[in-house]
């Protein structure tokens, strides 16, 4: 894979992948981009190798497993930190995830979930203690994702 560059075959992969992971066989998918069943195989352990597949996750309801809170935090670090931060971040319980953004003040979006009020104001207060600004906290109704259009096979 030259400079990050897939191909067709690549994105037809990565798009399936990104529908149903667990339940797409090699084989499912080598129909779908009339290549063969091994090269499909090559194709996502190049994909792993290179490092554009990152792992397998499942794709979990909170609410449904009794965590109906979803809380973004939106934080400001000084931009020379921000990047070690992340590891520490995603380390305090309840985060599920953090993205590092380059545009506005807040540079840091942390996602947390929990029962209650009381499961995401420790995560807050942790931000606090790590030295970071909680600017903006927004409690989300529903999250959603779908596999990128770009991907899909014309």
């Amino acid at each position: 894979m030259e400079n990050g560059h897939i191909d067709d075959v690549d994105q037809a992969i990565l798009h399936a992948l990104q529908e149903d992971a667990r339940n797409f066989s090699s084989a499912d998918i080598a129909e779908r981009t009339g290549t063969s069943d091994s090269t499909v195989r090559k194709r996502i352990q190049r994909l792993e190798a290179d490092g554009v597949i990152k792992g397998y996750s499942a794709d979990v309801d909170y609410q449904g497993s009794g965590y109906p809170l979803r809380m973004l935090l939106y934080c400001t670090a000084s931009i020379a930190e921000r990047g070690d931060l992340v590891a520490d971040i995603l380390a305090i319980d309840g985060v599920i995830s953090v993205q590092e953004l380059v545009t506005g003040e807040e540079n840091l979006l942390v996602t947390a979930v929990g029962e209650s009020d009381s499961d995401i104001t420790p995560v807050a207060q942790e931000l606090l203690d790590m030295g970071l600004t909680v600017a903006d906290e927004v409690l989300v109704r529903s999250h959603e994702t779908t596999p990128f259009s770009e991907f899909a096979p014309e």
